[in-house]
């Protein structure tokens, strides 16, 4: 006998609204706890490929200076989740650490802009071209049709996200 998504959504019962009990949203629930566990483990791995002493919340911070050049510290707070002092800690560290440099910004005095240094670029991307030569040798099976497919919902699926 075959069921449909229908059938589980009767199974979990009248007090299941909006959908949330239906098989596919709990697969995807677990699916993404899974996915977000080992992306917080990598990322920490990640980090310290680029610098031993870097923290794991920071990796995320150098990938988005290395797409957008230079950004405000207050942008890269907001994108990041952070407030503004954990975002300063955190730039300080970088600093010490020769990865990233402020300047200020020349549409508004009393803003710095920040970027990574040529040591910061040239760090992030020898990890960034690795773990992509690891995402290659893990999909290798996949078609590439069906990589690109993947691409485009989890971009869509963090679009949805940003609202």
């Amino acid at each position: 006998m075959h069921e449909d998504a229908n059938d589980h959504a009767r199974e979990a019962g009248p007090g299941v609204s909006g959908g949330m009990g239906r098989p596919e949203f709990l697969d995807l629930e677990r699916e993404l706890t899974v996915l977000f566990r080992r992306a917080r483990a990598k990322q920490g791995e990640m980090a310290r490929e680029v610098h031993p002493d870097l923290e794991s919340a920071a990796y995320g911070l150098l990938v988005r200076l290395d797409e957008s050049e230079r950004m405000r510290a207050t942008e890269l707070a907001a994108y990041i989740g952070v407030g503004k002092a954990t975002m300063s800690r955190q730039l300080r560290a970088l600093e010490d650490l020769g990865l990233v440099a402020r300047e200020p910004d020349p549409a508004d005095g009393r803003a710095w802009l920040v970027h990574l240094t040529e040591e910061g670029r040239g760090r992030v991307a020898k990890v960034r071209e690795a773990r992509r030569a690891r995402y290659v040798a893990q999909l290798s099976d996949w078609d590439r049709g069906e990589v690109a497919e993947l691409a485009r919902l989890l971009n869509q699926l963090n679009r949805g996200m940003e609202k």
